[in-house]
């Protein structure tokens, strides 16, 4: 194999970090469909009867008496409560747009059996389609956008989907392919999570809404364990060890320790920060952003407090919560997404709101999750930008390789706090995204592995991840979006507009129908005025509409906020976040767009903000009982129909 198991193993394991009720409705989910695949194997059209209990020993009888009476009791309830209240909640199945395409039909991944044959070609293996035709050892930029619009991606990507890794322990392919990585020529792969027992199905162990559950959290442990419960205020907890320079505060540590991010050489540790998503400290523009949305959410708590004496911590933490998730969504819809799936796709995809849908499913999708929306694994810098008050490099921190940064919560702490790195994403353009530049070599040749000297190739990560997800081909989606499906190479050149890359996969593939859907969407000539091609437009496009016409708790929603603070909600810009929660003094009005200091910036006097006044609430005879009652209804519809631990968006 191609890199060390032992070391590979290490890395998903921290990547992929989930919480206990995952991995149990994981493994058990894995019991189950290894229970089923000894019963297809001994059940034969002779109704052979000489099923043993050793061949069971994974389930006894009464096991999976107990497993099927609670599974229906459970489903029952929940469908006798509510319609589809599951739809979108945390550790449930990602959506199927398309079937799986397995190839034993349930479980095994495309290219698994080197001797099968997809229209009469093997499959390439994902390292060679990596190093043949994705990696690239430069990047151009794109100057009509910030490096701060690729890190949103990331960012928000984590408040919508998190693929466990599966628990199992065995060494056929339901387990990690630790010792049988072979079948891939690429490294020891961990398959993600399953949920459903008769296919392989991938669990999303988040919310799919867009309800800034990065921040809170998903499940009702972990929000305990992220909020300031003993300061009665309605905050979020803060790191009790450091503060910025200006005295803020910075996330609170994991309580694992020592935990396995990188350390400076000298001085105290600084531990792996912790949030509502455990990959907060991937990167720093990363923890960076955590870090400002922790600081918004105690910034508006204390507001709310200050003009509300009468609210009760829950009450405040909850109206806090409620504002922050709404920034999420507007931020996502009215700032990020016209400008990755272009105006064009964005009206004809998504279009203008007109209420909340009952009948939409907002689940995010295995094809959207799994390779649509990691098109932005091609706009990744392979140099982290660090900028001083002038936007120039800064003297005490300079630029970093992009493998010097990774979990390296450290460098935030001890040198100079977000600040350089906010800059540095504000006051650098974005990586573009070209067919003959794909991934920077920086994430596919010297991705950093945790205490190793090992690296990774995110590209042929992501390609082995669609075939482990049975995911469909490029032609297939492209007639699910109707587009046309592509038949000879002159066909794709024209999309491609490269057709020299376009000879070199055709010439990998064979046949049109193998290419994998992330690398044909990848290499697609961009809509004007976007990041993406037709493809991935339209599957961005089509989840983002779900997610919002799905999502009762959506902020334009009736009912959720009031007109007035709506408008002042509208006010709010990622401008208006980086001025009030750190040291940096001027920006763009919009801070996704790239411009040249200090023509484009203005002073954060100037950027607008919101009127937290139309939250306050006078007291009056009557009112607490009215404030309870209204805290109590909103709190139970969100803890009874939506999902534990996704109490608002």
């Amino acid at each position: 194999s191609w890199i060390k198991p032992s070391a590979f193993q290490h890395m998903l394991k921290f990547l992929r970090q989930a919480e206990p009720e995952t991995k149990q409705i994981s493994r058990a989910a894995e019991v189950f469909q290894r229970t089923l695949r000894v019963l297809k194997k001994r059940v034969t059209p002779r109704y052979n009867d000489e099923l043993t209990a050793p061949e069971l020993d994974v389930a006894s009888s009464d096991w999976l008496y107990s497993f099927a009476w609670q599974y229906f009791w459970t489903h029952f309830m929940i469908l006798f409560v509510r319609q589809n209240p599951r739809w979108g909640a945390a550790n449930t199945a990602l959506v199927r747009w398309l079937p799986a395409e397995y190839e034993d039909g349930e479980s095994e991944p495309k290219g698994w059996n080197p001797e099968r044959l997809h229209n009469g070609f093997q499959l390439p293996l994902p390292r060679t389609v990596s190093s043949e035709i994705m990696t690239s050892s430069s990047k151009w930029t794109d100057d009509s956008y910030s490096q701060l619009l690729v890190e949103w991606g990331q960012y928000i990507s984590h408040d919508m989907a998190m693929t466990p890794q599966s628990t199992g322990s065995d060494v056929s392919i339901d387990a990690s392919c630790l010792n049988t990585c072979e079948n891939f020529s690429l490294f020891s792969f961990f398959r993600s999570g399953i949920s459903q027992a008769l296919q392989r199905q991938q669990l999303n162990a988040v919310t799919s809404f867009i309800d800034a559950s990065a921040v809170y959290g998903h499940s009702p442990k972990l929000e305990s364990f992220l909020r300031d419960l003993s300061g009665r205020n309605g905050k979020l907890a803060v790191n009790d060890q450091f503060k910025d320079p200006k005295g803020r505060p910075y996330l609170p540590f994991v309580t694992r320790l020592p935990s396995a991010c990188h350390q400076d050489l000298q001085g105290e540790r600084v531990e792996c920060f912790s949030a509502g998503d455990s990959r907060v400290s991937e990167g720093l523009p990363l923890t960076s952003l955590h870090t400002l949305w922790l600081r918004e959410h105690n910034r508006i708590a204390e507001a709310l407090k200050h003009m509300n004496g009468h609210w009760s911590p829950e009450m405040v933490y909850q109206e806090a919560r409620k504002i922050i998730s709404a920034l999420h969504q507007i931020i996502t819809t009215r700032d990020y997404l016209p400008k990755i799936i272009g105006p064009e796709s964005f009206e004809h995809y998504i279009g203008p709101y007109r209420g909340y849908d009952p009948s939409v499913d907002p689940s995010v999708s295995n094809v959207f999750t799994t390779a649509a929306f990691r098109f932005g694994h091609a706009t990744i810098s392979p140099i982290l930008w660090r900028l001083n008050e002038s936007f120039h490099e800064h003297e005490r921190f300079p630029h970093l390789r992009l493998h010097n940064t990774l979990f390296s919560p450290w460098r935030i702490v001890k040198e100079g706090g977000i600040e350089p790195v906010l800059r540095g994403v504000i006051g650098s353009a974005a990586s573009a995204v070209s067919a003959d530049m794909l991934l920077a070599d920086e994430v596919t040749e010297r991705l950093v592995v945790l205490d190793t000297l090992q690296h990774m190739d995110l590209a042929a990560l992501n390609l082995q991840r669609g075939r482990d997800h049975g995911l469909p081909g490029y032609n297939d989606w492209r007639e699910f979006c109707g587009l046309k499906r592509i038949k000879t190479l002159d066909d794709f050149s024209v999309l491609v507009q490269d057709r020299r890359v376009a000879e070199r996969i055709f010439d990998l593939y064979k046949d049109p129908d193998n290419i994998d859907v992330f690398l044909g969407g990848l290499v697609e000539r961009l809509l004007p005025g976007s990041r993406t091609g037709p493809l991935f437009a339209c599957l961005i496009g089509r989840q983002m509409k779900a997610l919002r016409d799905g999502d009762r708790f959506w902020w334009e929603a009736d009912g959720v906020f009031t007109r007035q603070q709506k408008e002042e909600l509208l006010k709010f810009s990622l401008s208006r976040l980086i001025c009030d929660n750190s040291d940096v003094g001027e920006v763009p009005l919009d801070s996704f767009i790239f411009g040249k200091y200090p023509s484009h910036y203005g002073s954060c006097d100037r950027i607008p903000s919101m009127n937290l006044d139309v939250w306050r609430e006078e007291m009056s005879e009557g009112q607490p009982v009215k404030l309870l009652s209204s805290f109590f209804s909103y709190y139970f519809k969100n803890r009874c129909f939506r999902a534990p631990g996704q109490l608002s968006g």
